[in-house]
Formats: structure tokens, C-alpha cells, sequence
């Protein structure tokens, strides 16, 4: 079946309708481009990951209060340090009382500093590797992320991304099911069969309007909650 697409410019002015042209553009987030990614340390990427590891199924604010804890604790998520620390001492510090105790959550750190380690031997930096990744094959990076990470599958691995300034769309439940409505996905969210038919859509919207995947995503989104 040929999926027919809204054009971009009904999917924009429904958002303006909703919320106004100033709304709009004031609230639509700009992507980071190639420079900026480029320079930024591995280590916020460590830091952001983690904090979205932990704001997952508890309130953010709570994560954002305690945020200064997890810099001291895991040394400013250094990817060197924390490719060093021995096993025994994670439990240790899962336990530190200036951090969220968790012990499962802690120990993604460990893996996904080992992940961010091995992309810096492949491509120089992680930094990098993000930055070069095309965003008409970003479903590939989120499967990249949920493959060799821990805990960055959902929407935990895009949402880290568009955090540090990476161009995505999300997959959140008003796009996702403004996607559903047009028969654009008709499989679970996660499978390669939706994911495939969102990045084919949003190209055809990138291409259609040349706004970032991310803008397109927010319009969706606006569009669908008034």
C-alpha cells in the first residue's frame, strides 16, 4: 500500500491554528549543526544519557535536584574514569546517598561508557560519530544506541539526542499516534517496520519543507495536542 502523506504546510498551519504563529515560533526547537556537535565532550553525552536513564518512570525534577550529586559521585562522567572503576565499586556507589540509589540504573553508566569508549577507538570521538550520522537514517542510531547501550531503547535514546542538540523527531505518543491515524505505522512502535515507515515520512516532510526532522516533529506534535 502507497502511503499518501499530509504536505507539511497543512501539518504546520493546524499547529498555528491551535497555538498560534508567535507560539510556534518561539517554542520550535533548532538543532545543533556539525561544529557544534563536534565539540562537545564525550562526557555529556555520558551525563545526558544517564540522566535520562533516570528520569525514566520518576519525575524529572526530582533527577534535575539531584544532578550535582551524580557529577561528584561519577566524577563529571568522565569516559576514562569510568572505564576504570573496579565492579565491585559500583555497588558502592549506588549506594551514596547524593545520588537516586539504584543499582540497575547505576550500572548503565558502566556499559554505556564502555559503548562511548569503543566509539571513540572507531571514530576519534562519540561526538563525532553523532554528528556525521545522517538524520534520514536516524532510526538506525536509535537502534544503534539500544543495540550497543543499556537502557537506551523507547524513546530514552532519542530523547538524549535531541537534548545534546542531535537533528530527530520522537516518536512521542501524539506523533506516534498522528502516524497511526494516517496509516503511516500499522506495526508495534519499535519494530523495523514502523520505524523504517516514520524515517521514509519525516524525509519526505524534510525534503518537502527543509525544516530540521526535529521542527517537523514538534509541528506533529502541536498539531495534535491543542
Amino acid at each position: 500500500m502507497t502511503v499518501k502523506y499530509e504536505p507539511f504546510e497543512d501539518i504546520y498551519q493546524r499547529a498555528s491554528a491551535r497555538h498560534g504563529e508567535d507560539f510556534l515560533q518561539s517554542n520550535l526547537i533548532p538543532p545543533l549543526d556539525k561544529a557544534a556537535l563536534y565539540a562537545i565532550d564525550d562526557s555529556k553525552w555520558l551525563s545526558e544519557m544517564t540522566k535520562k536513564v533516570f528520569q525514566s518512570g520518576i519525575n524529572w525534577q526530582v533527577v534535575r535536584n539531584k544532578w550535582e550529586g551524580f557529577e561528584e559521585v561519577f566524577f563529571e562522567f568522565d569516559i576514562e574514569k569510568m572505564t576504570l572503576i573496579a565492579d565491585e565499586m559500583w555497588e558502592d556507589k549506588a549506594k551514596d546517598t547524593r545520588i537516586i540509589r539504584n543499582l540497575g540504573k547505576v550500572l548503565t553508566i558502566k556499559d554505556n561508557a564502555a559503548m562511548i569508549f569503543d566509539a571513540q577507538q572507531k571514530h576519534g570521538s562519540f561526538a563525532k560519530m553523532i554528528a556525521d550520522w545522517p538524520e534520514s537514517d536516524i532510526v538506525n542510531l536509535w537502534r544503534y544506541l539500544k543495540k550497543n547501550g543499556k537502557r537506551l531503547g523507547g524513546n530514552t535514546g532519542p530523547y538524549s539526542l535531541r537534548a545534546m542538540g542531535k537533528d530527530t523527531f520522537l516518536l512521542t505518543t501524539d506523533v506516534e499516534g498522528y502516524l497511526r491515524n494516517r496509516e503511516i505505522i500499522t506495526t508495534g512502535r519499535d519494530t523495523q517496520a514502523a520505524l523504517n515507515a516514520s524515517q521514509e515520512a519525516f524525509n519526505f516532510w524534510h525534503e518537502e519543507s527543509g525544516l530540521p526532522y526535529c521542527q517537523i516533529s514538534q509541528c506533529i506534535a502541536f498539531g495534535v495536542n491543542a
